[in-house]
């Protein structure tokens, strides 16, 4: 039997440029041992996000190292439009500059007819139940994919990236904030597992759809599982996903991602693809809140601001996390600058970053009211 880890490559098609030429990203396939699971990861679909980039070449360097289950599929550089649309010494690409669209909220699903299909198979095995529902799932995308009226950019490209994910049992799409200490994105579900990544802070999400890829793949499993739950019937939910927030925008920290490719094999242990133990952490304090308690403050007039709370450090009520400097007012006898506080204890996850805000600027996101993973 082949021992050794099979790596291939393909380009695919993703839109097409104004001067004919296809835009096209790079596809790499692992094929490990059988009995695995198929696993997509996915990494830079906001131009400026280039660390999930790293944490893919590191996790290709796992799989050579020690040969897993399953099939692994490798999408870095997602997004050759955000890739390279630069503006000064700055990468933007994190919306369409055609639509203003965030370009990871232009994926699909609809549960129109869920509580139809849950009726057809309430008495179906499960292999029928995953085999019957991806159809479906493959079946919305191509209705979609044809519509008379066309797509737009941002969702032509989010539609065949979809459809190569579709086939995984394992979604992991990798990302980076602002300025941002590293977090995850939790399907509530799925909480029990998501402490093998060893990230530090934890978002705790419900099993709505807005857009994003983890949801389209999560989602459409989780409400499949409630679904048959309100019927009598119990199905596990056959799909993780998850969004892995990686540090901050514009920033390639090689050693770091090496550590959470580390995480991330070490989570693919549990689900299958490597015998336990065979990737060692360093274990890092996890805090988590739920999606409700991920709370933006904004900023309460304009300015130039310093920011003073350290990411990932607690911090308590009334405490200044920003002090706002009104140099509009030099050589007037006015106070300099505006500080601003929080209403309860948080912990910081990310802020902006420019230091120059109006007012209404998204300063920071905090986790609130949080617990242990």
């Amino acid at each position: 039997m082949l021992r050794t880890v099979v790596i291939s490559q393909t380009l695919l098609e993703v839109g097409q440029q104004p001067n004919g030429e296809p835009a096209q990203v790079p596809v790499i396939t692992v094929e490990g041992a059988p009995g695995g699971p198929n696993v997509y990861l996915q990494a830079n679909l906001h131009g400026a996000e280039i660390q999930g980039n790293a944490v893919l070449a590191a996790f290709l360097e796992l799989c050579r190292a020690q040969r897993p289950k399953g099939t692994f599929t490798l999408v870095p550089m997602a997004n050759p439009i955000g890739i390279n649309q630069k503006s000064g010494e700055f990468t933007l690409g994190r919306f369409d500059p055609i639509s203003g669209e965030n370009w990871n909220r232009q994926y699909h699903f609809s549960n129109a007819d869920l509580d139809a299909f849950c009726q057809a198979h309430l008495n179906s095995d499960e292999t029928t139940i995953a085999a019957a529902f991806r159809e479906r799932l493959r079946a919305q995308i191509a209705q979609r994919q044809a519509s008379p009226w066309g797509l737009k950019t941002g969702q032509t490209m989010a539609l065949r990236l979809q459809q190569l994910a579709l086939e995984a049992d394992i979604v992991l799409d990798l990302h980076t904030g602002p300025i941002s200490d590293r977090h995850l994105y939790v399907p509530e579900y799925a909480r029990a597992r998501a402490h093998h990544f060893n990230i530090p802070l934890n978002i705790l999400m419900p099993s709505d759809f807005g857009g994003a890829l983890d949801e389209a793949h999560f989602s459409p499993w989780w409400q499949l599982s409630q679904r048959f739950a309100e019927l009598g019937r119990t199905l596990e939910v056959l799909v993780d996903a998850f969004t892995l927030e990686l540090g901050p925008q514009e920033h390639l920290d090689p050693a770091q991602a090496g550590r959470d490719a580390l995480g991330i094999g070490r989570y693919l242990e549990v689900m299958g693809c490597w015998p336990e133990g065979t990737h060692q952490v360093e274990e890092e304090i996890q805090h988590a809140c739920q999606l409700a308690d991920y709370k933006a403050l904004y900023s309460p007039c304009g300015g130039q601001i310093e920011y003073l709370a350290p990411l990932g450090q607690p911090v308590k009520a009334g405490v200044p996390v920003a002090r706002i400097w009104h140099y509009e007012r030099l050589g007037q006898d006015k106070p300099m600058f505006t500080e601003v506080s929080l209403p309860c204890d948080a912990i910081p996850v990310l802020h902006f970053a420019s230091a120059n805000v109006q007012e209404g600027t998204e300063l920071y996101k905090f986790l609130t009211h949080t617990f242990a993973l």
